[in-house]
């Protein structure tokens, strides 16, 4: 305890000057006056007299630094003093502060806000117990993304019949509405093991228990602490509360009686989505829960592997793989999955953004490192105008690792000022990113909100980075100011600078270019990409479509579906400004898409081969609606409901199955449906799931022959912007209000599918444009430098009869040397980056020579076009005034 209060008086002392201070000065004052006084007596004069004084006393200021030192902290004060020197010295260079700032800036900002972004959805762990022993289950169907999705008896499988888990628990989704108010509420039905795997506890009440998955067992929920919060105010009332459990599935709502609150900090185990309500399985029917999908969880045993609980499972997994297998051959390539889940489960913000975001983050260093060699350029040029000062200091007995240490102050400074700039900046960027992020989150259910708090690990990161910037960037001219010689320092104030100088100068402009090389590559790879998704054939006309979204009944029936046809399709049409109107189950580039296998009259093909075709539930004028054209055959009448059954195919199909042949009135087979549907059309292809893949086989069945359709489709005239507010009323009017879920077009809709592209090419192409534009700034002041430094060399050349082109030459061989040599340096780096790009963003291909030589042509292009400015000045020099002047 008392070497904490001896440390706490040495750092007040160190920060201010007490009274004994005011009087050792006043007393070593007197000495001197004594000491002065008695050497005049013996014959000095008065100033012969004060230096004698002094010369015995031995220095008062000294005196007063060794008493300030032992009462403080001299190394704390010795910093605070560079500091302010560092300060100074910056005043004093504007343009190079001001540069480097904005440089800074940038680059921390931009790496801080990405890394915001990152490390929630992919790097935190969980607020649980033991985050690192939780794994989740996964399978792949062949063409599908993994899934975590499992039936109730799955479950109860691998919960009573593994050896290598301590608890197996699962979710699954819900769409809830609560009796004290009318917004939906995030709920997810859960196992009663849920909170006691996961080591939750609760913050008032009871949390859910395994007895509550009893039959019988009354239906309970618990509510989240932020919910508790904001829609209770904290209230302990909350307990006994009844929640409105409401789901397109249940035939009936139900409710859940509140009996606790989950305790602060946990909103769940899926990332990004965080529920309000966590409900019992007695909440859900028992008609509903044999048919619901459960994402699964468990917590490894100690002592167990990922590896031995794989083969476990799959051995557990054996029944259901053989048991789906009978319908489908193609389920027996299928195996479950055992995969760390310590910061979550895998949601589509995982799958759509994980890669680009790792892209990014990869651009975002690079260009930070880009940012500091451009700085310790900018330093390295101006320590060149500071060597006589340092030569100054060294002579007058400062050590070398004090003038080091001076050096890394002042870019520790600056760093420290580009942090703060950085992460405030870093707040707006990665909040709007994240907005960006979730309109194109594609998978149906709840929208995702991510938190993107100002945290300690948020903090940490941008304090390391700026500190790694400050060293990276003040270490070159660090090392310049260490091995420099003051005498021939001080003989020549103005002067060639050392051949290691100028060595290190060019070395950091071609590491630039080499850097900029890689990035320009990476931006010019993810535009490409981006512009080859836009540019392609969709097989519809994505322009003028306003799509609207409306809730299904519960109980609808062909008939019903047919007099929503019939009653909101002509007034729809009436709109003044709408072309045509159709009706359909799904839209294109929809989040999701029902698919079946298909089997065609006239064609055998073994179970093993055969595929699914994606299905859609169209009315009357469908095609017209969206541009697609009719390759053969008519398209859907009003005479066509009822039977026989109709439908249209794409050209996938016909080709596949009726190769040679004319399809139009053979017949095809759904799955689970034992009458046919004859083919009275055959559409062009189409996209309707995925923008990235060939078109599927489809098939068009006519909508009231199969349950009705819920989204309505407008092609217009006008903007669709300007009949959105009229189509919303006609569909409220005769279906209710809240009737409608969501209005966009079919554009906004298309644009959705493919953010995770263009938020890799914007920021891509923005970062390789930022590393052009940090490059072109070193490769200019570099050159500035040699003209202002070699003025007079020019002078003597043009005196003795070199004319101006012989000048521009020789800049341009300089400039065009260290580009060409950067490029050279960053064509390994390039290949590289583009091979690990294409490695993590699913579809994109590595685009071999071409982005690579754009980037590189780019790069030169900008080189000499920085390069302009001082070789213009060059040729400008007059011999007689070069001379004159030296």
């Amino acid at each position: 305890m008392g070497a904490i209060r001896e440390w706490f008086q040495r750092l007040w002392g160190t920060f201010r000057e007490t009274p004994e201070d005011a009087a050792m000065e006043e007393e070593l004052a007197l000495h001197l006056e004594m000491a002065a006084d008695d050497w005049q007596r013996r014959g000095l004069t008065r100033e012969e007299a004060i230096h004698q004084a002094r010369l015995q006393a031995g220095g008062v200021a000294q005196a007063m630094e060794q008493r300030r030192d032992q009462r403080g902290l001299p190394w704390l004060g010795d910093l605070l003093q560079d500091a302010r020197f560092g300060a100074r010295m910056l005043r004093r260079a504007p343009l190079v502060t001001a540069v480097a700032l904005v440089t800074l800036t940038l680059a921390i900002g931009a790496n801080s806000a990405i890394f915001s972004l990152v490390d929630p959805l992919l790097f935190r762990d969980l607020p649980v117990r033991e985050p690192a022993s939780l794994v989740e289950f996964t399978f792949q169907f062949p063409r599908d993304p993994p899934l975590n999705m499992f039936s109730l008896a799955s479950y109860e499988r691998y919960r009573d019949g593994n050896h290598v888990f301590s608890d197996v628990f699962g979710l699954a989704p819900l769409t809830t509405q609560s009796r004290t108010g009318d917004e939906p509420i995030g709920t997810e039905v859960v196992t009663g093991n849920f909170f006691q795997a996961l080591g939750v506890r609760p913050a008032l009440g009871r949390l859910l228990e395994p007895s509550d998955d009893r039959p019988g067992a009354p239906a309970v929920a618990v509510v989240s602490w932020q919910y508790w919060q904001n829609r209770f105010s904290g209230d302990a009332r909350v307990l006994g509360a009844s929640i409105d459990i409401e789901d397109t599935r249940m035939p009936v709502p139900m409710y859940a009686t509140v009996v606790g609150v989950a305790e602060r900090g946990f909103s769940g185990v899926v990332v990004a989505y965080r529920p309000d309500v966590w409900s019992s399985l007695a909440t859900v029917p028992d008609a509903v829960r044999s048919r619901a999908s459960f994402a699964l969880i468990a917590r490894l045993r100690p002592g167990a592997s990922i590896e031995q609980a794989r083969a476990e499972m799959r051995v557990l997994d054996r029944a259901r793989i053989e048991e789906l297998s009978k319908r489908d051959p193609q389920w027996l390539g299928v195996a479950i999955d055992v995969a760390p889940a310590r910061t979550g489960l895998s949601t589509a913000l995982h799958q759509q953004f994980g890669g680009p975001l790792f892209v990014l983050m990869m651009m975002v260093g690079g260009v930070l490192l880009l940012a500091c060699v451009n700085i310790g350029g900018l330093l390295l040029a101006r320590g060149a105008a500071r060597q006589h000062e340092m030569a100054v200091r060294v002579s007058l007995g400062a050590g070398r690792f004090r003038i080091v240490r001076q050096v890394l102050t002042e870019s520790l400074l600056l760093a420290s000022i580009g942090g703060i700039l950085g992460i405030t900046g870093a707040r707006v960027g990665a909040t709007i990113l994240m907005r960006m992020m979730i309109s194109g989150t594609r998978a149906p259910g709840p929208t995702p909100s991510l938190d993107i708090p100002l945290d300690a690990r948020v903090v940490g990161f941008t304090i390391g980075v700026t500190v790694m910037a400050a060293l990276l960037f003040g270490l070159v001219p660090a090392i310049a100011a260490f091995v420099s010689a003051p005498a021939p320092a001080l003989r020549q104030a103005i002067g060639a600078p050392p051949r290691a100088r100028r060595v290190a100068g060019n070395g950091l402009v071609i590491a630039q270019v080499a850097i900029s090389v890689a990035l320009l590559s990476v931006s010019q790879l993810s535009i490409a990409h981006l512009r080859h998704l836009r540019d392609q054939s969709l097989g519809f006309d994505r322009d003028r479509v306003l799509l609207l979204s409306v809730n299904s009944s519960r109980a609808q029936t062909p008939a019903r579906a047919l007099a929503l046809y019939r009653d909101i399709v002509p007034r729809l049409k009436a709109i003044p400004g709408v072309r045509a109107v159709a009706t359909s189950g799904i839209t294109p580039i929809a989040p999701a898409a029902a698919s079946r296998f298909l089997q065609a009259e006239g064609f055998d093909e073994p179970a093993q081969d055969r595929r699914r075709a994606a299905m859609n539930w169209v009315s009357p004028n469908y095609f017209a609606t969206y541009g697609t054209p009719l390759l053969a055959g008519r398209d859907f009448r009003d005479t066509d409901f009822g039977l026989p059954r109709r439908v249209i195919v794409n050209q996938t199909v016909a080709r596949h199955y009726f190769a040679g042949r004319d399809p139009i009135g053979r017949h095809v087979w759904l799955e689970n449906e034992r009458e046919p549907y004859e083919i009275v059309g055959v559409a062009g292809d189409a996209k309707y799931h995925e923008v990235r893949d060939a078109a599927p086989p489809t098939v068009y069945v006519l909508a009231a022959n199969s349950g009705g359709s819920t989204e309505f489709s407008l092609r217009t005239d006008v903007s669709p912007a300007a009949v959105a507010a009229d189509a919303r009323r006609v569909v409220t009017e005769v279906l209710g209000d809240d009737s409608v879920r969501r209005v966009t077009t079919l554009a906004e809709q298309v644009d959705a599918a493919i953010v995770p592209e263009r938020l890799l090419a914007i920021l891509g192409g923005f970062l390789g444009a930022s590393g052009a534009l940090l490059a072109a700034i070193g490769l200019y002041g570099l050159l500035a430098y040699t003209v202002a430094r070699r003025t007079k060399e020019i002078g003597v050349r043009m005196a003795l009869g070199a004319t101006r082109g012989d000048v521009v030459r020789m800049m341009l061989k300089q400039a065009l040397l260290l580009v060409l040599t950067g490029v050279g340096l960053g064509l390994p780096a390039a290949f590289w980056s583009e091979r690990l790009t294409a490695m993590m963003v699913e579809h994109l291909a590595a685009g071999g020579i071409v982005p690579i030589v754009v980037g590189a042509s780019a790069l030169l292009a900008v080189g000499l076009l920085a390069a302009y400015g001082p070789v213009r000045r060059a040729t400008r020099v007059e011999p007689i005034a070069a001379l004159r002047a030296e």
